[in-house]
């Protein structure tokens, strides 16, 4: 037997972790991961059709945590992470009618553009004042998914959950960018201002230069939010105009909602009808615009005399012209187009949807689906064509603009329409194929949120619901239920006037991506001089 001595001044070996040292440790290196998703959850909880927008707030500031300080391949992940937990529950309606696969492929895309955000942040986030590089980084990201792949995607846009928040102001001074700018800027900032205070209890001391960040990513934000309420106003500038949105309601759920010919068509005409008698009994005021939803004629009326006839009834009953969506085919295209119905000359002016729907209204890549699954393509027949020019209908003298439902959430497509004259907003929608999932609730507040945005009364016939009338400053003051048979007629403002959003466009989107880039460039620079320093 041969006996070691140990010295005195020798350590002894390191014992090895016991199971539940090495159990609470794994679970310390997934708590940044768990935290991600569960913020990215957070923030989808912060949308419509809950009112509880101000989540957003500590939903970025977990972010900021989990991200603060670490490597920029973790900040992808973590990224990754958020996105999932934001994006899966909030997209989830896409898969109503086709199944998980689609859902799953449109958020996995979608979440890569947060990852890069998240590396992005944890860079900026050595850098001092960094919530307000790591927020334009966000916006930046934003500004990407919105243009690509295949035109891009800006649902969930962190400015159309505020539709109910103190932020919304903000979108009349420099639209969704700046609006999404400020809420996550202050969700940053309370979690910078919270590092601070633990910091200085457990020192003694902080940078005052370091504390003031913190305080004025909070502070600067809501101040700005208050001030542009100055910017939001529902008085009429040149005159009002009654309209009556029409919902006729679907005899179906689901895709094959128009199965049936002409029976969407006919539950329009006939809840037309049924508010013309109603004017003509006294008992509502009479419109002097009627607007329909998308595909509320379910069958081509140029090329159907009984479409036309249909139509015609019902605009020469109520007396006004009406706004009707359709489905037609000309020079060998298939658009989806509003048409402006004369009761007396019939129809006199059209407009083509410019924004179509990517796998909904036309599918890239077709070969490449069918390969993959041949019941995709044929969800999609035949493709949808763009249209070119924005679309203002004149109707009793006021300027009426078209945006038809998914291309409420470009800002281009909605900015281009009001510098074309509109005085008042439409947004027909088919929500039909989505059932009662979420979807139209999130689409009614991106409409709300372009209210503010232009300083213009928005309009949102729905071919199922919900149907809504909101005024310039974001209020909702009628609204529909799902699935049934309705129509609102109210009163509303015309307005000419152009916040600094519609004036300034794309200029605030350019201006935070800059401030993104210059903040990774300055990142980068640092990082580089800093590794240099230590090869000296």
């Amino acid at each position: 037997m041969t006996v070691t001595a140990t010295s005195v001044g020798e350590s002894d070996p390191m014992p090895p972790q016991t199971a539940p040292t090495a159990r609470r440790t794994r679970l310390v290196r997934l708590l940044p991961a768990v935290a991600a998703a569960l913020a990215g959850l957070l923030l989808y909880v912060s949308f419509p059709p809950r009112t509880l927008w101000w989540l957003a707030l500590p939903a970025f500031a977990v972010f900021g945590w989990v991200l603060r300080g670490r490597s920029w391949k973790a900040g992808l992940g973590l990224g990754y992470l958020f996105g999932l937990g934001f994006l899966l529950p909030l997209l989830v309606w896409t898969g109503v009618e086709v199944g998980p696969g689609p859902w799953i492929a449109l958020v996995a895309i979608e979440a890569v553009f947060v990852a890069l955000v998240g590396a992005g942040v944890t860079a900026v986030s050595k850098l001092p004042g960094w919530p307000v590089w790591a927020a334009a980084l966000w916006i930046a990201g934003e500004a990407a998914r919105a243009r690509v792949p295949f035109s891009g995607f800006p649902w969930g846009k962190i400015a159309f959950g505020q539709a109910d928040g103190v932020f919304l102001p903000l979108a009349a001074l420099g639209g969704t960018p700046v609006l999404g700018f400020a809420v996550v800027l202050c969700g940053f900032g309370l979690f910078e201002s919270v590092r601070l205070v633990l910091t200085a209890r457990r020192t003694g001391t902080v940078r005052r230069a370091v504390a003031a960040v913190g305080v004025l990513s909070v502070v600067v934000p809501l101040v700005a939010a208050f001030a542009a309420r100055t910017l939001v106003g529902d008085k009429a500038e040149t005159g009002t105009v009654t309209v009556a949105v029409i919902q006729g309601n679907v005899p179906r759920l689901g895709l094959d909602f128009n199965s049936q010919r002409r029976a969407v068509l006919d539950h329009h005409a006939r809840e037309t009808e049924r508010l013309a008698a109603e004017v003509v009994a006294g008992e509502t005021e009479r419109p002097d615009i009627v607007l329909w939803p998308e595909n509320s004629s379910d069958i081509d009326p140029f090329a159907n005399d009984d479409a036309r006839a249909v139509i015609d009834k019902a605009a020469k009953a109520i007396g006004a012209p009406v706004s009707v969506g359709g489905v037609v085919a000309r020079d060998g295209k298939l658009l989806n187009e509003q048409i402006l119905w004369d009761p007396v000359k019939g129809p006199v002016d059209t407009y083509d949807k410019r924004q179509t729907q990517p796998f909904g209204e036309y599918l890239p890549l077709r070969s490449l689906v069918g390969a993959i699954n041949e019941e995709w393509t044929s969800m999609v027949r035949r493709d949808f064509s763009r249209g070119e020019e924005p679309g203002v209908f004149r109707m009793d003298g006021a300027g009426v603009g078209l945006v038809t439902c998914y291309e409420a959430a470009f800002d281009w497509a909605v900015r281009d329409t009001v510098t074309a004259g509109a005085q008042l907003i439409s947004v027909p929608s088919n929500n039909a194929t989505f059932g009662r999932s979420e979807m139209t609730y999130q689409q009614l507040a991106m409409s709300r949120v372009r209210a503010v945005e232009h300083s213009r009364a928005v309009t949102v016939p729905v071919t199922s619901g919900v149907s809504a009338i909101i005024m310039p400053d974001g209020r909702i003051t009628q609204r529909t239920g799902m699935f049934v048979a309705d129509s609102l007629v109210q009163e509303v403002p015309l307005r000419t006037s152009q916040t600094p959003a519609t004036r300034l466009g794309v200029l605030p989107e350019i201006a935070l991506v800059l401030v993104a880039v210059g903040g990774l460039g300055r990142a980068v620079g640092s990082g580089v001089r800093g590794r240099r320093a230590g090869d000296l």
